[in-house]
């Protein structure tokens, strides 16, 4: 016979403990996201046309800089936690939490990625003003 408590059979289903957690940081990446992006699309739409050189220089400034990385930041982070919302309705078993690890996976190679092509300008833009110094 197996004897099952309230509470034994409540786990895992409902409010976890998590659900508001992940709604506010849902929320506040959300209002981030709706004041970074149409920032970026500014900053990006006056690269759009450079020569690699002056690309390098220009995301060697620290504004456009610290923008691509907190919008590519936010919003990876911002898309992974709601992928994982959305398989977690949709699929179970081990299919999800294979899912699950890939989309964490993808956001954070796309942001490394990102962040290694920013750092990689940086010290290109420096090292071709230190030769011309």
């Amino acid at each position: 016979m197996r004897y099952l408590t309230d509470r034994k059979r409540a786990v895992g289903k409902g409010a976890s403990g998590s659900g508001t957690e992940h709604f506010w940081w849902m929320t506040m990446s959300s209002v981030a996201l709706a004041f970074l992006v149409p920032a970026f699309i500014f900053v990006f739409g006056h690269a759009i046309g450079m020569s690699q050189t002056e690309l390098q220089a220009y995301f060697a400034r620290p504004f456009p800089a610290i923008l691509t990385a907190l919008v590519t930041i936010v919003g990876m982070r911002h898309f992974a936690k709601g992928a994982q919302v959305m398989l977690e309705d949709y699929t179970q078993g081990s299919l999800r939490k294979g899912l699950v690890i890939f989309v964490y996976s993808l956001s954070w190679l796309v942001s490394a990625l990102v962040l290694y092509a920013l750092a990689k300008m940086m010290f290109l833009a420096a090292a071709a003003q230190q030769i011309t110094n």
